[in-house]
């Protein structure tokens, strides 16, 4: 199969890119790959998608959120996680999904913090539940069998400047995190959240 990894050179990324190299044809893009893709600019997924075609799967572990107390959140902080993390996957779906072939999928990337509360990561929080409730409904509405799921992972323990924010919480290996990658590729699930703890 031939399978569309966006960000692959992220912590998330990479380690999804590991576990599905030796099963599948990747082609791993980002906003310095030839070609280039960054999906807060729904301009540039058209130019991708009409330059390399029908896929089999498309994988997306990007975005980005400010981390900040709920204090010193402002609406343009809440706006800028929504624009990092939901809308610029959302758009990938709505404009890529042309190109999957019938009963393909598409595998979006959450977060822990959707799922334990941390310090300074309410934007964060707000932004994973959206995008998980986006796959949740989605995944009834996707045509020719197309599947849809997000995975959820925790930090990566090769993640180790972000390990201070998350008290408590064990990282995990990318092996975990690449697992419920390849578990959305090439499982039968949809409209499920992979938790890779």
């Amino acid at each position: 199969m031939t399978v569309v990894i966006i960000g692959a050179s992220g912590h998330v990324g990479a380690a999804a890119a590991a576990a599905l190299r030796p099963h599948h044809d990747l082609v791993e893009v980002g906003r310095s790959t030839q070609p280039p893709v960054d999906l807060e600019q729904p301009d540039s997924i058209q130019a991708l998608f009409a330059e390399i075609g029908s896929v089999d799967a498309i994988v997306s572990t990007v975005g980005h959120v400010p981390f900040l107390p709920l204090e010193d959140l402002s609406r343009d902080d809440y706006l800028r996680a929504f624009t990092g993390k939901v809308l610029n996957q959302i758009d990938l779906v709505r404009i890529a999904t042309p190109f999957v072939r019938d009963g393909g999928s598409i595998t979006l990337t959450s977060g822990v913090v959707g799922r334990v509360p941390i310090a300074a990561g309410v934007a964060a929080a707000m932004a994973n539940g959206a995008v998980e409730a986006f796959v949740r409904a989605a995944a009834v509405e996707l045509p020719r069998g197309i599947r849809i799921n997000v995975v959820s992972p925790n930090v990566l323990a090769t993640a180790e400047a972000f390990h201070s924010s998350f008290p408590g919480l064990s990282p995990v290996s990318d092996h975990v995190v690449g697992q419920a990658f390849r578990r959305a590729v090439d499982g039968l699930s949809t409209g499920e959240v992979l938790a890779a703890d």
